[in-house]
């Protein structure tokens, strides 16, 4: 089968931006931002959650209190920390696990985005109801069901309204949404736990806004070129199994290497996310929890906005003159912030807060070329599914696993011992961002044919 149109990759002849671009671009910045302040809601208040939660006899059940036990027995103590870290460990599986199903739900890409929203909106106002940590495990699996009808599809999507030679600042601009909206949810939630109100108002206040972005998303619609280009790729995935669409992005030595390399950054970014503001306030007594929210989010919103501006800047201008120059710009990021984030466990604060704002500058830098690489050596027709994959591997050996390492961890020894880590993965993903490099250039040339190839 021949399949064509649509696919502006095959020679990068689209040169400006589709009709209705800025819109959409618009609209899934704020679905983006608003995805990421959801998400670090319950971070922004693990110690009153879990006082709450944990420590009392009502709240906890026989099952959660098997678990303590045990966690308790096999790392030396309470069990705990371990416990938050499962809250964190729960959502991302569920989201993982999803991503790939309902990546390819046989609806209008923008119905299945406004469908991901209103589930994990809904999700997250339930959160705020658990009175038992039961009851709130499940409810963070549910948010991880939302998110994950939106994770694959929303960048996707907007690549789709962009030309390759744009992407580079485009998905940057898209990704602020990691560090900004990660930092209004620690101010939000960090100012809305030390209120009369308390934490539970913090997930309450979360769910009218969800709920209009998901209203606006249905009233979107794909550019017609494409809406013709997902009509003749569907007709290939049809003959094709999933399994085999899989190993066939395997076979892609950058989008591998890209994909194992994000791992290790989502390791290390989902632990300083979850554990920070624990480490700064209990660990290192450097503060009250509200003023190390405070604190952190700020650093967040900075270091984020201008790395992750400033990486897709410096990506994009090194694309004509250095081959494999969204990798370069990543790894060597990663790698200077190794040593940074070492700094941060061994200088006193509040001077380590300058180590904290300089390694998460180097966290985020990669954030939008790596995510540009991804979109660029996948054929558009393909990429729901390339971004669900990537999701799956990233998540499941990255932030799921890392706040309940670091919880484990710290129960055994301490939390610094646990943040060693964490600069261990930062090193580990540059190091593969750079052997990744040279041969970006040529999967991106051969991104147009990967349609066909696959139907063959």
């Amino acid at each position: 089968m021949h399949v064509s149109g649509g696919d502006d990759d095959a020679g990068d002849t689209m040169q400006s931006a589709r009709k209705g671009a800025r819109w959409a671009m618009a609209l899934l910045l704020a679905i983006n931002l608003f995805n990421y302040l959801d998400r670090q809601v319950l971070a922004a208040v693990v110690p009153q959650v879990r006082d709450e939660l944990l420590a009392s006899p009502d709240s906890i059940g026989p099952v959660v209190r098997t678990m303590l036990d045990a966690l308790g027995s096999v790392l030396g103590g309470s069990g705990e920390n371990a416990m938050m870290g499962l809250l964190a460990m729960a959502f991302m599986v569920t989201y993982m696990v999803a991503a790939p199903i309902l990546s390819n739900l046989p609806f209008k890409r923008w119905w299945v985005i406004a469908g991901g929203i209103a589930i994990w909106s809904l999700a997250s106002g339930a959160t705020g109801l658990a009175m038992s940590f039961g009851v709130l495990l499940l409810t963070r699996c549910l948010v991880g069901i939302g998110e994950a009808a939106y994770g694959p599809v929303g960048p996707a999507v907007l690549t789709d309204y962009f030309p390759k030679k744009k992407r580079g600042m485009v998905m940057s601009a898209f990704y602020l949404a990691i560090p900004v909206g990660s930092a209004l949810g620690f101010l939000f939630a960090g100012y809305i736990a030390g209120t009369s109100l308390g934490w539970r108002w913090a997930f309450y206040l979360v769910v009218p806004p969800g709920i209009l972005l998901a209203i606006l998303c249905l009233f979107m619609k794909d550019p017609e070129d494409m809406q013709e280009a997902a009509k003749a790729a569907r007709k290939v995935k049809k003959k094709t199994s999933r399994l085999k669409e899989y190993r066939f992005f395997l076979t892609n030595r950058s989008y591998l290497l890209n994909t194992l390399a994000m791992t290790a950054m989502t390791f290390a970014i989902g632990g300083i996310g979850f554990w920070m503001p624990t480490y700064v306030s209990e660990f290192r007594q450097a503060g009250s929890l509200s003023s190390v929210n405070m604190i952190f989010g700020a650093i967040l919103v900075v270091s984020g906005l201008s790395a992750t501006f400033f990486g897709g800047w410096l990506a994009d201008k090194l694309a004509g003159k250095l081959n494999g120059s969204y990798f370069w710009v990543s790894g060597a990021a990663m790698i200077a912030g190794f040593p940074l984030f070492l700094a941060v466990l061994f200088v006193p604060f509040p001077y380590a807060w300058i180590f904290v704002f300089l390694s998460c500058f180097c966290l985020f830098m990669n954030t939008g070329p790596s995510n540009t690489a991804l979109a660029n050596c996948i054929h558009t027709s393909l990429r729901p599914s390339a971004f669900a994959l990537c999701i799956l591997i990233t998540h499941a050996f990255g932030d799921v696993i890392s706040p309940l390492v670091i919880g484990a961890v710290t129960d055994a020894f301490n939390m610094n011992v646990a943040f060693t880590v964490v600069s261990v993965m930062m090193l580990v993903g540059g190091i593969l961002w750079l052997i990744a490099a040279p041969r970006l250039q040529q999967d991106m040339d051969a991104s147009g044919d990967q349609l066909k190839l696959l139907d063959k």
